[in-house]
């Protein structure tokens, strides 16, 4: 099989990983060396960025040949696609070639499993070693480790990638044996466990010595499967929460089931709505920036986010008995629990409030989306009616009119006065 057709097949099976954002590596240079793809090197164009914006990557398996049964996944054993398999040098090849026509920024490398995790992981590593060391390439590499692979093929993949991942893809134990009878959660959360360990020694390595190894991985991730069981939202969530408590997870990625062919009676027919992997984003945004708690996201009577707005509104509708909220006096993590603040927007009110008395025209100048946060706080110079926090559904029917959806960034801001 020619390169060409290799790589249509084994790009087009990569596309249902999530999990290749980009932040978290570790700025590098070119100077004193001639490497390739330094991300801050003088003529350089491409950069990590601190909000998690993707560059552009070249993400292919190694293989789509795979000896696991996952019924959920397209590449089992028992599926009857195409299939493809690239030697290390050919991907190594494959990345210089299109980094030299600045087609990508980096790498994004995959596979399937074949003859043993060990042997699979040994290719994977072998392309990030060739890249690094022979052909002194600078640019993103982000690997997916295997699990049950050995330990020191773990490390040196986290010597040589910016991040590692491991796919958990579903939150509970029970819908894994009943959907990938080979994956063991318990096996998962140690290789997640011994790639935290490596990464903290990195760092504490490159905190210490000017001297450590250049090449380290800062961050590990993981996906999650949304919708190809009953697995509730409440429950994506809390797994999510456990992952970044326990392994010091960068992101969790949510990638809504897809159909496949000739797909198992076990799986089902049809894809959840978008809206639901989008509102699970917002959602694990609110965990990790605005302190909110996977238990304080959902309720036991309704188990999912409500997928007519976004997750911090929900929350506000269902605890008006907070709001409103004083702008010139609550404290930071109250105002994060504000529909409408961000982050930034709060940050500058408190150093606003530090010299005088935060109005609603000073609002409106931070691009506040005041349509959203104006029934739940309140300035020196205004305090919403009473009777707009006394009446859930009328509140919430101002933000929800019909198939329109109100979305937690980017609201337009409303002019005041």
């Amino acid at each position: 099989m020619d390169l060409h057709r290799k790589l249509a097949i084994l790009a087009d099976a990569a596309k249902y990983d999530a999990s290749c954002a980009t932040n978290g590596g570790v700025k590098r240079t070119s100077r004193g060396t001639p490497g390739i793809g330094s991300v801050t090197g003088t003529g350089i164009c491409h950069s990590f960025t601190p909000d998690g914006r993707c560059v552009s990557l070249l993400k292919v398996l190694l293989t789509n040949y795979c000896i696991y049964d996952c019924l959920y996944c397209v590449n089992r054993v028992s599926s009857d696609v195409p299939r493809a398999r690239f030697t290390p040098e050919e991907v190594v090849q494959l990345t210089l070639d299109f980094y030299r026509r600045n087609y990508i920024e980096g790498l994004f490398l995959s596979s399937g499993i074949v003859k043993s995790p060990d042997y699979t992981m040994e290719q994977l590593v072998a392309v990030a070693r060739k890249l690094r060391v022979e052909h002194e390439f600078r640019g993103y590499i982000h690997l997916k480790t295997i699990v049950e692979a050995s330990s020191g093929l773990i490390e040196e993949a986290t010597r040589y990638a910016d991040r590692v991942s491991i796919n958990m893809e579903l939150p509970t134990s029970a819908d894994l044996q009943r959907l990938a009878p080979e994956k063991n959660e318990a096996r998962i959360r140690a290789s997640m466990g011994e790639i935290r360990q490596h990464i903290d020694t990195a760092a504490e390595e490159r905190r210490k010595h000017k001297s450590a190894p250049p090449f380290a991985a800062a961050s590990q991730s993981t996906q999650l499967i949304v919708g190809a069981t009953e697995a509730s939202d409440h429950t994506l969530l809390q797994t999510s929460s456990t992952l970044y408590r326990d392994y010091k997870l960068s992101r969790v990625y949510y990638s809504a089931f897809s159909p496949i062919p000739h797909a198992s009676s076990k799986l089902p027919l049809a894809p959840p709505p978008l809206m639901r992997e989008h509102r699970l984003y917002q959602a694990d945004w609110l965990m990790r920036y605005y302190g909110f708690e996977a238990t304080e996201l959902t309720e036991p009577r309704a188990p999912n986010l409500d997928l007519r707005m976004d997750p911090k509104l929900a929350w506000a509708l269902r605890n008006l008995h907070l709001f409103p909220v004083n702008v010139n006096t609550a404290p930071r993590h109250m105002l994060l629990r504000v529909p409408g603040f961000g982050v930034r927007n709060v940050d500058r009110i408190l150093q606003s409030r530090r010299w005088h008395s935060v109005r609603l025209h000073d609002l409106v100048r931070l691009k506040v989306p005041m349509h959203k946060a104006l029934p739940f706080i309140e300035t020196s110079d205004y305090t919403p009616r009473a009777q707009e926090l006394e009446h859930v559904e009328r509140l919430k029917a101002r933000f929800v009119r019909g198939d329109e959806q109100i979305d937690l960034f980017g609201a337009p801001a409303l002019k005041v006065g």
